[in-house]
């Protein structure tokens, strides 16, 4: 999730994650990106979580419907 909202930030960003909450975890930036606050990344993280439940229900939508 939080890689997720780095590259909805920039999707050119190169970096690595150790750790699956936010405040906790440490980010190491790669290649020259330039870092994202951890601020940033965590206002992204709500819309990162609405697109997947939007893709998961019109998944089933799809599905449902026989398409």
């Amino acid at each position: 999730m939080i890689i997720d909202a780095i590259l909805k930030i920039n999707s050119n960003a190169k970096c690595s994650v150790s750790g699956s909450d936010i405040d906790t975890c440490e980010i190491t930036w790669h290649d020259g990106t330039t870092p994202i606050s951890k601020e940033d990344i965590k206002a992204m993280i709500p819309t990162v979580e609405q697109e997947l439940k939007d893709a998961e229900q019109a998944a089933i939508d799809k599905k449902a419907s026989g398409k």
